[in-house]
């Protein structure tokens, strides 16, 4: 071998070496990019700053434990449910359950985990939201910074619904239809025809497909006509983007009929609508958002933001804009619950308000790969710090119910309890007077009944008439307190301290 082809063997050697350098350098940046260091950020806040911090909104949330009871159900029975399971009350009566699909994750990761694992699922699906909230809102505005910071806001408005709650999956579908709206918008037409098979899943996820119907159906309408008016500037979608559009409306109507319960699960969103006013006053949720609130604080600066940055830099609003933003924020205001709702719909459009009026021109891409790894890792390591123990679990839920007292209830016995404890007694096989899931209740006068018998009115009657021979309520109640000082009556058993200081009370022979 000649020192000349010793010399290029040498020379290709290196080459390929700096090739193959420069490749695991462009991945080591492609990796550990701005955007990581942001969604490392963005998975540690749902864990520190929101209700996720205080494990006792988790794992003794009052829905997650009928939630989870209905899964096991279909686990190892193999059927939907189609009749109460649960209380005396409304026994054998006709119920669908809407959330079915959404309450398979907690409890799979129940069975595995135990508490953590119901820790586990609520913190993935706020992290989820809240992730997706970012990315959309980096794909609108093409600023990572600027995404960051308004994603930490969207945040904040996430706060109400930030627990064990199955409606985090169908927030996730709403992102993903604005999503796909917004990628047609950028003109990825094929894009739409993921609606129909996300619809499909959605209605199985939660209630809440109606409200991405009505925003999808929004967008078609406002697609229609031209206008270029004032601040309106909009051009009427094209015949054949119209027509695919339309098709794939019409297709997702067509899914929402792939589910166990038929056109009965297309009607509980109306039904809670149309025939649920109770569970409507009764639920803090639902109650009108105030300004004296942190969250209603947080999304009038919001509002103000939205404005002052349109008035500092006017845009052309396209028609569907501005009837999704009116639409979030009455949501939000008209309940409180919809805070969530409004972060969703907001944040990216605000995303890309700020960019162009506070941060025009290209942002900086100019980033350190190491510092972001560093910073990643750093999280990861706070997340693992913060994470509850399967004991810390455990020690909360014990403090939070009265376990040893729901375990004595017998089968036979017809107990009135407070609805915080329905879902655990659902969950544990006791037979409940009524749970959080309110509909069915509403539906056959208990939830007016419950109502009134802890506030006083005929309470002893209301009693009597479902032949309650066991109480079962919070030593605060004033029920409680009425039934240890009359006849008839006895305190058998009291267990807890402080709020959740629970007492026992059965009827006299």
């Amino acid at each position: 071998m000649t020192v000349q082809s010793i010399e290029a063997e040498t020379a290709l050697a290196g080459a390929g070496d700096a090739r193959s350098e420069n490749r695991f350098a462009r991945a080591f940046r492609t990796i550990f990019g701005r955007q990581l260091m942001h969604m490392a950020i963005l998975l540690l806040l749902p864990m520190i700053l929101s209700g996720l911090r205080n494990p006792v909104t988790v794992v003794c949330d009052p829905d997650i434990w009928w939630h989870i009871a209905n899964a096991r159900i279909l686990f190892d029975s193999h059927h939907f449910i189609h009749m109460e399971p649960y209380s005396f009350t409304v026994a054998n009566q006709r119920w669908v359950d809407p959330e079915w699909l959404s309450e398979i994750p907690f409890w799979l990761s129940y069975k595995s985990l135990g508490l953590v694992g119901i820790y586990l699922v609520a913190w993935l699906g706020v992290s989820a939201n809240v992730l997706f909230v970012y990315w959309r809102s980096c794909k609108s505005a093409g600023n990572p910074g600027c995404a960051l910071w308004i994603s930490a806001v969207g945040f904040v408005l996430m706060w109400v619904n930030a627990s064990s709650r199955t409606i985090l999956f169908g927030y996730l579908a709403l992102s993903a239809v604005l999503a796909i709206l917004e990628a047609f918008e950028r003109g990825r037409s094929k894009v739409i025809w993921l609606l129909p098979p996300l619809f499909c899943a959605w209605i199985n996820l939660h209630g809440s497909w109606i409200i991405g119907l009505a925003l999808l159906t929004i967008y078609l309408v406002c697609g229609l006509f031209r206008m270029d008016q004032g601040i309106f500037q909009q051009d009427a979608l094209p015949t054949t983007r119209r027509n695919a559009l339309l098709a794939a409306l019409g297709a997702s109507l067509v899914a929402l009929m792939i589910n166990p319960y038929g056109w009965r699960l297309i009607w509980n969103p109306f039904d809670m609508a149309f025939n649920q006013k109770l569970n409507i006053t009764f639920v803090n949720e639902w109650q009108p958002l105030s300004l004296s609130w942190f969250i209603g604080k947080v999304a009038a600066a919001v509002i103000v933001t939205t404005i002052l940055a349109n008035v500092l830099h006017t845009k052309k609003w396209k028609i569907y804009e501005l009837v999704f933003v009116f639409f979030a924020w009455y949501a939000a205001f008209n309940h409180a619950r919809f805070t969530f709702l409004a972060s969703i719909i907001i944040i990216p459009g605000l995303a890309v308000d700020l960019t162009r009026s506070f941060f025009p021109g290209s942002p900086n891409q100019k980033t350190i790969p190491v510092m972001n790894a560093v910073v990643a890792a750093g999280v990861l390591y706070v997340v693992t710090l913060y994470f509850p123990k399967q004991a810390a679990l455990q020690k909360t839920f014990s403090d939070e119910f009265p376990l040893q007292t729901i375990a004595a209830i017998q089968p036979s016995w017809r107990t009135l309890h407070h609805e915080h404890l329905g879902g655990i007694m659902d969950f544990e096989g006791k037979p409940t007077f009524i749970d959080t899931r309110w509909d069915t209740f509403e539906h056959h006068g208990v939830m007016q009944d419950f109502i009134d018998i802890l506030h006083f009115k005929n309470s002893l009657t209301l009693l009597d008439k479902y032949k309650i021979d066991h109480v079962l309520l919070r030593k605060s109640e004033p029920l409680s307190y009425l039934l240890e000082r009359i006849p008839g009556w006895k305190l058998v058993r009291s267990e807890g301290a402080g709020d959740s200081q629970y007492e026992l009370f059965a009827r006299g022979k």
